[in-house]
């Protein structure tokens, strides 16, 4: 098996009395990109907030079962999740930039962990703007307001601020929902050229999406996990013909 970086076992993650997802299974590949595709309120925004412990600032959310990052439980009592929100980077449907410059967006993170350096810092801003393919557009107007800039270079921004405290990998929730057919063009452009470097999953509710920039796609529905699969395999002959009927367009 390809290097792993993600593995769960027998997830269930309930809500009080409801069940949000359902004994879920899944190994995640190093420097892949994952899609979770499913019909909305069918778990998959959920399960990627498991990866970084954001379901633990919901009240009354339970999870049981195991989640591991190279073999780290990540739900173990003793873990910094500080430094598991580092390693694992997030990008929102909605750019949600500070309402400062691009520039302060960018090193806010870098800063709080304790970089000061200007020359350092600076490194670090021209690196993910380039990492973020936005760097041409936007080297000129690094003290200008990032909210003065368009919805899809706000959300490629976005992504530079995640880059910006290394992380291995970055959870995605439907980066492009919001955008017109151009940007969403770039934004999956970067998504193929930054899995060289970083573990990506992804949501999308747009299945031509995920067809387009994932290497494996996890089908979900009502908090349960159908089928995981390689994405040609998914789209083109599926194993479970509930799969199928979602790709096909028959339901959902």
């Amino acid at each position: 098996m390809k290097e792993l970086k993600i593995s769960v076992r027998d997830l269930v993650l309930k809500y009080g009395e409801k069940t949000a997802l359902n004994n879920i299974s899944m190994d995640i590949r190093a420097k892949k990109v994952t899609a979770f595709i499913g019909p909305s309120g069918c778990g998959k925004s959920t399960f990627l907030r498991v990866f970084n412990r954001m379901n633990d600032l919901i009240d009354n959310c339970v999870i049981t079962g195991q989640v591991h990052i190279d073999g780290v439980d990540i739900y173990d009592k003793n873990l910094d999740v500080v430094n598991l929100r580092k390693r694992v980077g997030m990008v929102f449907q909605k750019s949600n930039l500070f309402p400062k410059t691009v520039f302060e967006n960018i090193v806010f993170g870098p800063r709080l962990n304790g970089i000061k350096d200007k020359k350092t810092l600076d490194e670090i801003v021209e690196r993910t703007l380039t990492q973020s393919a936005i760097w041409d557009e936007v080297k000129d107007r690094l003290h200008e307001p990032a909210l003065s800039l368009s919805g899809g270079q706000q959300q490629r921004l976005c992504i530079a601020r995640a880059l910006a405290v290394e992380p291995e990998i970055i959870l995605m929730d439907e980066p492009a929902s919001a955008l017109d057919p151009i940007s969403t063009a770039k934004i999956e452009e970067l998504i193929h050229d930054l899995k060289r470097n970083y573990t990506i999953v992804i949501v999308t509710h747009n299945m031509q999406q995920a067809a387009r920039v994932s290497d494996y796609t996890a089908f979900f529905y009502l908090g349960n996990l159908i089928e995981f699969d390689n994405t040609t395999k998914i789209f083109t002959n599926p194993s479970i013909k509930q799969t199928e009927d979602y790709v096909t367009g028959r339901f959902g």
